[in-house]
């Protein structure tokens, strides 16, 4: 797996050294992060601008490119022993993705779940979450409902973020729960309602459609994680 930037190839070569496999570099470096580089003991590789632009589709790379082995996703079962998970129903962006995971780490979400789907292009969400993919716990449930089912055998009580459900801020939740959230089009469907304890909302000051799904997050696991509302 290919990553690139400066900051995301910074972060992994102070903290997970040993995943790397190689280096690309588009530009020079001073000579104590090179010493350090070459400390890896794994081949280094110069390459012009051109290539450069070619390896990062465009995007901004500033010089730095890295090789890595690839970030595996976890099993629904490792997380049964966790308190607070968040499950992403339809959410397919990894710009959203990556964000929503950003949140969940720094405010102290337990894993993510994304659901009804059968990959992920963990590249796009390393670097939208600026590397916190590495430090959360990431499963794939192709299967929203059946995941559900299994968590609510394990005690997790289960919350939907709804435009029409209960202000967050008056909410209780119970040690162990699973916050679903939807995607900005379609929302969470009936049948995944239905499996729910409850229903949430973000309350705001002024009438708007709804916020960006990763801001939502974002509000939502701050009220949550350092509310009144905990058992």
């Amino acid at each position: 797996m290919l990553i690139y930037g400066k900051q995301l190839f910074l972060y992994l070569l102070s903290r997970y050294p040993k995943r790397i496999q190689s280096v690309y570099l588009a530009k020079e470096c001073d000579k104590k992060l090179f010493s350090q580089i070459a400390r890896l003991n794994v081949p280094i590789i110069r390459v012009d601008e051109k290539k450069a632009q070619a390896l990062a589709h465009g995007g901004n790379h500033q010089g730095f490119f890295a090789e890595i082995l690839p970030i595996e996703p976890t099993s629904l079962l490792s997380l049964k022993e966790e308190n607070f998970l968040v499950m992403l129903f339809g959410v397919t962006d990894m710009g959203n993705i990556g964000a929503i995971i950003r949140s969940a780490y720094a405010f102290g979400v337990d894993g993510v779940i994304v659901a009804n789907v059968k990959q992920l292009k963990m590249e796009h969400i390393l670097r939208s979450s600026s590397a916190a993919a590495f430090e959360i716990p990431i499963v794939i449930a192709p299967n929203a409902y059946d995941a559900l089912n299994e968590l609510k055998l394990s005690n997790f009580s289960v919350y939907a973020a709804d435009m029409k459900g209960e202000s967050v801020l008056d909410v209780r939740f119970d040690k162990k729960k699973v916050l679903i959230l939807g995607s900005e089009g379609e929302g969470i469907p009936q049948r995944i309602l239905e499996k729910c304890d409850k229903r949430v909302s973000i309350k705001t000051a002024r009438e708007f459609d709804s916020l960006n799904v990763s801001a939502a997050a974002a509000v939502l696991f701050d009220r949550i994680c350092n509310g009144k509302g905990q058992d």
